[in-house]
């Protein structure tokens, strides 16, 4: 049963948490500071009022643009805020306790690292060392896996990518997968176990595969592929399909 209240709060703590994730997604890349700046208007620098700082409301009521100088107000910044929304009302509905706040958490962190690394190629430690953390300690009131599978997920995961990116610069004498690719596979072993990663991994490159046939990238040999993105957006689904199969 879903509960209408939690699924309320959590919506909304989920928007707020969204509106200063957006903020870090579209400055931290430009080297600005997020904790100690007010925030400003991406445009004219404006800095913004209570008035401009409600999530998803602000946008709609000023129609997307900047109240000073017009111009159009980045959309990240409102589909962020209504993503974490979506993550903060489901995971707090259908679980008010501490699992509940646990998969928030790894859904507002997942978001966040997909969208930088979909814009950026960048998977920042500062992030993925802390989605490492959480799921050896909170994620155990989360998933049903054992301290020792969580280790060696971790273990594991960070392990298989580290070796093949080392093994591509040998082989090629530049980098083809990033370290940040490998420590987020690495904290999602943490999350999930070992056994939930063939999984999650299939399901990632079979998305990342579907992306660029239609996109057409995939004809070029020199195409990037933001393999964390896939990999944040495979997490649950591919744990789903190893639950499922396996138990």
């Amino acid at each position: 049963m879903i509960d209408p209240l939690a699924a309320l709060i959590g919506a909304l703590a989920g928007a707020i948490l969204g509106s200063f994730l957006a903020t870090v997604i579209v400055r931290w890349p430009q080297g600005k500071g997020v904790m100690r700046c007010r925030s400003k208007c991406d445009s004219c620098g404006r800095t913004l009022g209570p008035r401009d700082l409600i999530p998803l409301v602000s946008a709609l009521l000023s129609r997307g643009r900047c109240r000073s100088c017009g111009n159009r107000i980045d959309p990240l910044h409102g589909r962020v805020e209504a993503g974490c929304a979506i993550i903060g009302g489901m995971a707090i509905s259908l679980a008010p306790d501490l699992s509940g706040l646990g998969w928030a958490l790894l859904g507002w962190l997942l978001l966040t690292l997909a969208v930088l690394d979909w814009r950026h190629f960048w998977l920042p430690d500062a992030l993925t060392l802390p989605l490492f953390f959480l799921g050896l300690t909170l994620g155990i009131y989360v998933t049903d896996v054992s301290l020792t599978d969580r280790v060696a997920g971790a273990v594991v995961g960070y392990g298989a990518l580290l070796i093949i990116a080392l093994g591509y610069r040998a082989l090629r004498h530049r980098d083809g997968l990033g370290l940040g690719d490998a420590k987020l596979l690495g904290a999602l072993g943490a999350w999930f176990g070992w056994q939930a990663l063939p999984f999650i991994l299939l399901c990632a490159s079979s998305l990342a595969l579907v992306v660029l046939l239609a996109s057409g990238r995939a004809k070029s040999a020199a195409a990037r592929v933001p393999l964390g993105t896939f990999l944040s957006l495979a997490a649950v689904p591919g744990w789903l399909l190893a639950d499922s199969l396996l138990h």
